[in-house]
Parts: structure tokens; sequence; C-alpha cells
């Protein structure tokens, strides 16, 4: 028997489309006009937060991860800033193991706190990685004051990102949609 069934399939395929597509698309436009690095972010933890609900299995967040890096670098293949936001899929999956999935999912407001903090680490973990290997010291210095606030805007965004998500999934449920 398989460990993912095609729906779980569908799902991590699903979500890691549309984080690649939104991230060559969106992305650029937003940090072109703002120079703010929270809508990959955003647009990766809620993704990541509506595979975990939808699937409940370990791995498929980091499965969504690795499948969206690839489909990034196909899409563009010099942003390989995006490795943070790979490994900040797996902080995301190991986290919300080791939370376990009720403290993640089945519980309405530990839920909703557990996949936020969740969210805001992983995104901090991505800018850690983004800052400290694939900016330019100098502009971080200059525009944000070094790695530790950018990482601290990429947590930003995480935070919206996770609020969002938990967000999606709670209306989900309430409009019995995809049930898990």
């Amino acid at each position: 028997m398989a460990y993912f069934t095609s729906r779980d399939i569908a799902a991590v395929a699903l979500s890691a489309a549309l984080w690649a597509v939104l991230n060559w698309t969106v992305a650029p436009i937003f940090w072109q006009l703002t120079h703010l690095p929270i809508l990959c972010d955003m647009i990766g933890t809620s993704l990541l937060i509506l595979t975990l609900w939808w699937t409940r299995k370990p791995g498929a967040a980091t499965l969504m991860g690795l499948v969206a890096t690839v489909l990034n670098f196909v899409l563009r293949p010099g942003a390989l800033h995006f490795l943070g936001f790979t490994a900040a899929s797996l902080v995301f999956d190991v986290a919300a193991r080791a939370i376990g999935y009720r403290n993640s999912l089945d519980r309405r407001l530990i839920s909703s706190v557990s996949l936020i903090a969740i969210s805001v680490l992983s995104t901090l973990v991505a800018g850690y990685i983004i800052g400290t290997f694939f900016m330019n010291p100098m502009f971080l210095a200059k525009m944000f004051g070094g790695v530790a606030f950018f990482a601290a805007l990429h947590g930003a965004g995480g935070l919206i990102g996770g609020a969002l998500g938990v967000t999606i999934v709670r209306g989900l449920e309430a409009r019995k949609v995809l049930q898990p």
C-alpha cells in the first residue's frame, strides 16, 4: 500500500504548482515595487498549511516544498534564493510533526496558534538562509539593517501567511469542502 494516495499527491502537486506560478509571476513584481520579502512567505505558508491539512501526513509539506522548488527552477532558473523556502518547508513539516497533527489541525484555538507559530518559525529560517547565502550583504545592510531584520520581515510574511492559511482551512472546514 502506498504511503501517499492519489488524493495526497494531487494536494501536493496543486499546492506546489500554485506556489511556483505565483512566485514566478506576482512575487517579483511585489519585490520590485516594495523590496519587502513577505509575499513569497505569505504564499508559501498558506499553501503549506493547506497541504498539511489536506493530507495529514508527515513529509507532505516537505514534498510540496521540493516540488515547488523544482518548478521554481524550471520557471526561474536563476532564483536560487528559493532554496531558503525549501528549507522552510522542511522546518514546517518537522515542527508540525513535533507538535502533533492533532494539536496542529484538530483543535480550534491551539491549532490556529500552533500553525501560525510554525509558519513564523519556518519563514524566519527561510529569511536567515536567503539573507545569509543569497543576498548582497551591502544591500541588506543598506535596505534592512542586516540579516536579522531581513529574517524578521520574512517572519512577518509567515505570520500573515499563517493567519491566511488558517482562515482558508477554517473556511473549508465550515463549508465541509475537501474533508480530510
